[in-house]
């Protein structure tokens, strides 16, 4: 059975949740420990959300500099797939395994709501089980969501459909051309602020928008895509 590793750091808050969606993708879920420096055989990692070491310093600063990182960014480098969500997706940031920063919401306030998304690039290892332009609405929160690069490095990163996920209905705190996640050139490191693990089961998660705008039928499973879409970029 495929492996996939779920990181811990002091103050993770979501580790549980993105373990259940990795199992209840068909996958087994590995806990890995910000001490760790072994992935223990895992065939990709999560770094879920939370608010690791307690945002001291910037959010995800401390984080990106733990033993498991050092490992994760050495693996990372060797294709294996590694999705960072909300405090996750900071950490990748600051471990300079994605581009730009992750700052304080524009409005200055935390904020959460169920968001709707689109997939914009579906050739990634945590995409390829979309359809291009799909909408998925999973839940958000989040004080520093508000993704930021230079003029330079948006233009590279929309140039190169590094955009993997656009905010749609709101931009719910500022981030530069409504980014919601973006991944590294070669399509294996994702990051995105929402949280897919909170729209995994039926009757738990929130009930999406379909392209008219009408309720969708699988009632808050549209997260489970992207961990379904991890499994078919190893198996395949």
């Amino acid at each position: 059975m495929t492996r996939v590793g779920v990181v811990t750091f002091p103050g993770t808050l979501d580790d549980r949740d993105a373990a259940r969606a990795v199992r209840l993708a068909g996958a087994e879920p590995v806990a890995l420990w910000h001490k760790d420096a072994d992935l223990h055989g895992v065939d990709a990692v999560v770094i879920p959300g939370g608010f690791s070491y307690g945002d001291y310093l910037r959010c995800g600063a401390i984080a990106a500099t733990a033993p498991v990182m050092g490992e994760i960014i050495t693996a990372a480098g060797k294709g294996m797939p590694v999705l960072g969500i909300c405090n996750g997706f900071q950490i990748l940031c600051e471990a300079h395994l994605l581009p730009g920063a992750l700052i304080r919401n524009d409005h200055q306030k935390f904020f959460c709501r169920d968001q709707i998304l689109r997939v914009e690039n579906t050739a990634t290892a945590w995409t390829r089980s979309f359809e291009p332009g799909e909408l998925l609405t999973v839940p958000l929160k989040n004080g520093e969501g508000n993704f930021q690069a230079s003029p330079a490095e948006l233009e590279r990163l929309e140039g190169e459909g590094r955009v993997i996920f656009r905010y749609i209905d709101v931009n719910p705190n500022g981030s530069a051309n409504d980014i919601a996640g973006v991944a590294n050139d070669a399509g294996n490191v994702v990051g995105l602020m929402p949280h897919p693990e909170h729209a995994t089961e039926a009757g738990f998660g929130p009930l999406g928008k379909g392209a008219e705008g009408e309720c969708a039928a699988h009632g808050g499973t549209e997260g489970l895509k992207i961990f379904q879409s991890v499994l078919a970029s190893l198996v395949g």
